[in-house]
């Protein structure tokens, strides 16, 4: 099979796309890369293109240079045997859609199924799936509900029901904060859950070519600032990813087993990465990525080297899965 990293989207995401295919280009660097703009269109790039890039990445493109449509591409990639490695994260890249184009054409693609893929995304059915596989969510607290909730619980978070979780996160420490959800939910359909406090991990599983499965080393967060939103993920350097985790030798294993359960829960595939509040009463699930990110400074790779294995080696059997599942 012919390797193509797809990267971009047409999402909020994408300068974090970006970042990962640099990251899969330097493992693959034979794969061919096409780029997916915000008007659905695939444009083959060259690798100086990627390497050296400016943002945002569609400023490398001549004025009125059009790409191929989404769906030819996709044609093109069954008709020449590629396999797609998705460097891709959020929206339509990661809620099923894209993958459901994949499977209807038979292109083996890297990372879980449109089925599994759509059900992660959806925070509300992600946690319902989750519970059912033995992991502990919070509740769900209705948007007519948020006053006596607040007055309740003090604090709440609110976040886009499906979307990365760091994107539209809303903070409910003030009543003044109820009206920014109320705004946000009339955009979209929010999650709204009662704050919980501890410490923030996430904890990857992986599958191999030879059939097995295991959860990576647990990562404990310290977010700059107090909060692990977009700004802390990405931006603020006093943000501390700690991996392995300092945690108790119970509590990894707690992480590692409810990792699995998510992973499992939702049928995953190949590779996920789920998130976890370590609380005074346990551990609270929060969600499950599908296609976590990437990049050199991403969660999970950080947690592949800990257990010592090279980002290459798990890059190539990803490939094999995805040629596996598409029966190439």
């Amino acid at each position: 099979m012919r390797i193509t990293i797809l990267f971009g989207g047409s999402n909020k995401e994408r300068l974090v796309s970006v970042a990962t295919a640099q990251a899969l280009h330097q493992a693959l660097p034979e794969a061919d890369l096409w780029f997916w703009d915000v008007e659905d269109n695939v444009h083959v790039v060259q690798s100086k293109q990627l390497l050296e890039h400016g943002r945002p990445f569609e400023d490398e493109f001549k004025p009125g240079t059009r790409g191929k449509p989404l769906a030819q591409a996709l044609d093109q990639a069954r008709d020449e045997d590629r396999v797609l490695v998705l460097g891709l994260h959020g929206g339509s890249a990661e809620n099923g859609e894209l993958q459901v184009m994949c499977e209807s054409r038979g292109v083996p693609f890297t990372g879980s199924g449109s089925a599994s893929s759509h059900l992660a995304f959806d925070k509300i059915a992600a946690k319902r799936f989750a519970a059912l596989g033995g992991v502990t969510p919070p509740e769900n607290i209705a948007l007519a509900d948020i006053d006596d909730a607040f007055a309740e619980y003090g604090r709440l978070i609110a976040k886009p029901a499906r979307d990365g979780s760091s994107c539209g996160l809303i903070f409910v420490n003030a009543r003044q904060d109820l009206v920014a959800v109320r705004n946000a939910a009339k955009l979209e359909e929010y999650v709204i859950e009662p704050y919980v406090a501890g410490v923030e991990a996430t904890c990857g599983v992986l599958e191999r070519s030879d059939g097995s499965m295991m959860s990576l080393p647990p990562i404990e967060i310290i977010p700059g600032e107090g909060n692990f939103d977009y700004a802390a993920k990405y931006l603020l350097k006093s943000t501390q990813e700690i991996c392995p985790g300092r945690f108790s030798p119970e509590i990894t294993a707690a992480l590692k087993e409810q990792a699995m359960r998510a992973h499992r829960a939702m049928s995953c595939t190949g590779y996920s990465r789920s998130d976890f509040i370590v609380s005074a009463k346990g551990l609270v699930y929060l969600e499950t990525n599908t296609l976590p990110g990437l990049t050199k400074s991403s969660l999970y790779p950080k947690a592949l080297k800990a257990e010592g294995i090279e980002f290459v080696d798990f890059l190539r059997d990803l490939i094999v899965l995805a040629g596996r599942r598409a029966g190439k």
